[in-house]
């Protein structure tokens, strides 16, 4: 009985193969984005986590203003605050081997929006000035030439490394190796170009920027004495604790704080970054995920008025089953396996072109295809359930039909 029930279920919906399959296609839509946005959520997640953990897990950032309202709020230089608090003399501190032992390297940093012009190109770019051990800490690979030395960072040489998009834009495939540019109206000889990066720390595209040495850019582009970062690595993993205890002791000694709530800095590792990094990709999927699955309600909702109109449009066929002995659980059962039936199908259409779709996406966005089996199963289960929920109604009406006023039905 129930497989005879199935196979009239297919037949009916065989009957109007045009409705069955607009009434499909929100099904198919909602499933497609639900599957698509997730994953394109979670690969955008694995490509910025896996760039940041690429850098290296014993890296610490220092940040100008304090951030006290919790572990992962972010410091007032991050919210467009101007903070001078990081000077030369805490650099200096820092790069003590008796006041900072687990320290390898220093790299402060400074940033600013110039326009560089190159011949005819001009265009508005990022630039940041970084130290020479930058390069070795980032492990930096270039496609032509090096970074700078120690003696171009001491004598405020006006050298720069082009991030590759930079390249491209404003030499097309011409060799930039010796070129000079123009920042701020000032010659600067290019003396290296950079592989494909990516997004850095901080969400700075590093492929859309030029770097020159940190002392030009901060007395000769700039005209500032402060940082607006800087960045340690730590000998080892291990020692990241007592690094960050050094450090935090260095900045209150030198910036004469006693209290550790009047902190003007911030101090975060990598774990620190990617923990918070994790929170928000996270937070951003599920919100991705929540708006694709309102084409899935609305495609529900669609299912449910066209087996309204299907109930209505075979009513003496319903009064003619129950006149022969159709029990109610019968019509019940029979419209809900149309409903259900429209959905998995649906559902299962919808998944060969998230799929599809997904790894498009990734293509484009240049990360490796993540499908995740959670939302596809999230997805399938949920038309299954859309079909139950949303037919159930139509069904229910079906199932209550009086027969004799149903054979009457014209």
């Amino acid at each position: 009985m129930f497989w005879q029930t199935i196979k009239m279920a297919f037949r009916a919906l065989s009957l109007n193969k045009v409705r069955t399959a607009l009434t499909m296609l929100g099904i198919i839509i909602g499933i497609t984005s639900v599957i698509i946005l997730v994953s394109a959520g979670q690969g955008a997640q694995s490509l910025i986590i896996g760039q940041i953990q690429g850098v290296g897990s014993n890296l610490i950032f220092i940040l100008p203003g304090g951030s006290q309202k919790g572990e992962f709020s972010p410091p007032a230089a991050s919210q467009g605050i101007l903070v001078t608090t990081l000077s030369n003399q805490d650099i200096k501190a820092i790069r003590n081997p008796i006041l900072a032992p687990s320290v390898q390297y220093v790299n402060p940093e400074v940033r600013g929006q110039f326009t560089v012009v190159y011949g005819n190109h001009d265009q508005q770019v990022s630039v940041a000035g970084d130290d020479d051990t930058y390069a070795r800490v980032h492990n930096l690979e270039f496609s032509a030439g090096d970074w700078f030395s120690k003696s171009e960072v001491d004598g405020f040489t006006q050298v720069a490394v082009l991030g590759s998009k930079v390249k491209e834009d404003l030499f097309g495939a011409r060799d930039p190796l010796g070129q000079i540019i123009k920042i701020k109206e000032l010659s600067f000889r290019v003396v290296g170009v950079m592989k494909p990066k990516g997004v850095g720390v901080g969400g700075v595209d590093q492929d859309s920027q030029i770097t020159v040495p940190v002392t030009t850019a901060q007395k000769i582009l700039l005209g500032i004495n402060y940082y607006n970062m800087v960045q340690v690595q730590v000998k080892d993993e291990t020692y990241m604790e007592s690094a960050q205890d050094e450090i935090t002791k260095i900045l209150r000694n030198n910036h004469h704080i006693t209290d550790p709530n009047k902190d003007d800095f911030t101090i975060r590792n990598q774990k620190d970054i990617l923990e918070l990094l994790g929170t928000i990709t996270s937070a951003l999927t599920l919100f991705l995920g929540a708006i694709a699955g309102i084409s899935l309600v609305v495609g529900g909702i669609g299912i449910m008025n066209i087996m309204l109109v299907s109930v209505t449009e075979r009513t003496r066929e319903i009064g003619l089953r129950k006149a022969i002995g159709a029990q109610r659980s019968d019509i019940l059962l029979q419209f809900l396996l149309e409903a259900v039936t429209l959905t998995v199908i649906g559902g299962l259409i919808g998944i060969g072109f998230g799929y599809l779709g997904s790894i498009i996406i990734a293509h484009i966005g240049n990360w490796s295809p993540v499908v995740p089996l959670s939302g596809v199963a999230l997805a399938f289960g949920g038309s299954a359930l859309f079909g139950l929920v949303f037919g159930m109604y139509p069904a229910y009406k079906a199932a209550k039909l009086d027969p004799i006023q149903a054979l009457r039905f014209e």
